[in-house]
């Protein structure tokens, strides 16, 4: 019996929340400013347009509602705005890269625990291409997978 008075009252808030998100789009821009002021305690900067008051609202609705962002993701998010990166992906092992060098292809296989070239297994990319040039060499540069910053591109 419990269970179904319990399961009753979520439908009851997230109709509410859905209520209260569709009306944000019929809703005047000084009713968005009167609305923001209640929900963050303080005026909404005049420089914000309402297309962009809009989803702020409805965030913070919803985090009102149904809480916020666990303090471990919030820490991961703060960090990351800090360093300006996001999170490392790496590829799948089996991965190849290929790049061709002084006339020749040279293929490079991913594997769990380092990299496979010629039969040879390495610890990095920049050992392998050190191996190929002769010279220090950034591997992800060597085989094109760093991105080119803003300021590198203009």
């Amino acid at each position: 019996m419990k269970y179904s008075k319990i399961r009753n009252l979520r439908p009851a808030k997230g109709q509410a929340v859905d209520r209260q998100l569709a009306q944000l789009p019929t809703m005047e821009r000084s009713e968005l400013q009167r609305l923001w002021k209640q929900l963050f305690d303080r005026e909404p900067s005049p420089m914000l347009r309402r297309d962009v008051l809009m989803p702020i609202l409805a965030y913070r609705i919803q985090e009102k509602a149904y809480g916020g962002l666990k303090e471990s993701t919030a820490r991961k998010l703060r960090a990351l705005a800090l360093t300006g990166g996001g999170p490392t992906v790496r590829p799948k092992t089996g991965t190849r890269y290929i790049r061709e060098y002084d006339g020749k292809l040279r293929e490079v296989t991913l594997l769990d625990d380092g990299y496979e070239y010629e039969g040879a297994t390495y610890r990095s990319l920049t050992e392998i291409a050190k191996v190929i040039t002769g010279v220090k060499w950034s591997g992800p540069a060597f085989f094109g997978l760093k991105r080119k910053t803003a300021r590198a591109a203009a």
